[in-house]
């Protein structure tokens, strides 16, 4: 009976467990792609991340009329920042002019645009105890 009891137990508190939500949704939309070809992808990067590889969530979506909406969900509290793609080929990569300039659409949280490469400091945010939203230009 102890064991039947223990069990029930066990097995109600990993079904808690799991319903429940276990942090922060980030909606990011893009309203100004240039055209429907290829996917829109986007990565949640932490400082260790950002423009040195994958991110630590990511997300992509097909683009219609322009426009894109993705979630990052169960996000932790934390500092990130946001790296978007208009990836029109679906290479998987961003693809360059001879001379170093971008051929796709890009954008990153706070859209912070500068010559260069993104900087982390410039487009990073805090996630805490609520929803965000943001709106990317590309």
């Amino acid at each position: 009976m102890k064991n039947l009891f223990l069990t029930i137990v066990f097995t109600l508190t990993t079904f808690l467990s799991f319903a429940q939500d276990n942090g922060i949704t980030i909606t990011v939309t893009v309203d100004n792609l240039t055209s429907d070809k290829g996917i829109a992808a986007f990565a949640l990067h932490t400082k260790d991340t950002f423009m040195k590889g994958d991110g630590v969530l990511s997300v992509d979506s097909t683009i219609k009329e322009g426009k894109v909406t993705v979630k990052f969900e169960n996000v932790k509290p934390g500092e990130y920042a946001i790296i978007g793609l208009h990836d029109a080929n679906e290479n998987g990569r961003m693809d360059y002019r001879e001379n170093g300039m971008p051929l796709e659409g890009f954008g990153t949280s706070n859209n912070v645009m500068s010559f260069g490469p993104p900087q982390y400091e410039d487009s990073k945010f805090v996630v805490e105890n609520k929803d965000l939203e943001f709106n990317i230009r590309f």
